[in-house]
């Protein structure tokens, strides 16, 4: 029986009955959030600026919520070991101003963190760059922003110490593409099959947000004719667009007997 006495003392099992029933509140918690944002979701485009600023508010507002949790899981074991809650919180009063200082890196992460959320600096999947390194936001918290480069490394910067980005994704992209062409060829003839093709990109690719359009004769280099293409898209969709015309205008360039010069060494012997 004194065995079971000390197993069933207050001391003992609250706290763990306090950590499965905080656990279990941020789970369903979570679960209610991501329904309720699930339905604003389902609403708007997955590549639309709304759906990812969606996305990030729902990260932010789940770290909210986790915090509250802890410091009031906090609060109730510090209760069941008769600790004085209120004159610890009267005594982070006097303190206040040590504790301020000590923290004032962790206030000014909150304070930026706000804002980069608020006035809509960046969002989770924007593709930004920090200093020297650009990569892809995978997380925005109140203290931190965690940002994968291309090559797969994470960078962790704390929120006030970003205080210049570049964000790609702000601002539709352009797809721009110099094509040379052999000075042999007949530049009606490249015209009318570059224009020929653009009509039928602009119905085919991907992430287009108008009409492929031939610019026109871009340069009158050494050895060929230049001529520039160009369509707008999607944020960052521009590169995977650009491989998708070149591959289509070589195979249409073959197909119409039209030039491409590439570099040749002739070589003489006597």
């Amino acid at each position: 029986m004194e065995i079971i006495e000390k197993i069933l003392v207050p001391e003992l099992y609250l706290p763990i009955i306090y950590i499965l029933v905080a656990f279990a509140v941020n789970l369903i918690i979570n679960n209610i959030i991501d329904k309720m944002f699930s339905v604003r979701e389902n609403k708007v485009k997955k590549e639309s600026f709304a759906y990812k600023k969606l996305k990030t508010f729902k990260t932010i507002v789940k770290n909210i919520v986790k915090y509250i949790i802890v410091i009031i899981l906090l609060i109730a074991i510090l209760t069941v070991f008769k600790v004085d809650v209120t004159s610890i919180l009267a005594g982070l009063g006097i303190v206040g101003v040590l504790v301020g200082l000590a923290l004032q890196d962790l206030a000014k992460d909150l304070i930026a963190g706000f804002s980069i959320i608020f006035e809509n600096h960046y969002a989770i999947g924007d593709t930004i760059k920090v200093g020297d390194f650009k990569g892809e936001v995978i997380y925005i918290g109140l203290k931190t922003t965690k940002i994968r480069a291309f090559t797969g490394e994470v960078k962790i910067i704390s929120n006030h110490n970003i205080t210049e980005v570049i964000n790609y994704n702000l601002a539709t992209s352009f797809a721009l593409i110099d094509i040379d062409v052999s000075y042999l060829d007949d530049t009606d003839k490249v015209f009318n099959v570059l224009n020929s093709l653009a009509l039928e990109l602009s119905n085919t690719l991907p992430y287009l947000k108008g009409n492929v359009q031939v610019l026109g004769i871009e340069d009158l280099a050494s050895s060929s004719v230049k001529y520039r293409v160009m369509v707008e898209t999607l944020s960052m969709k521009h590169l995977e667009v650009q491989r998708l015309m070149r591959k289509e205008i070589k195979d249409r360039f073959k197909k119409e007997k039209i030039s491409i010069p590439y570099t040749q060494i002739d070589i003489h012997t006597n």
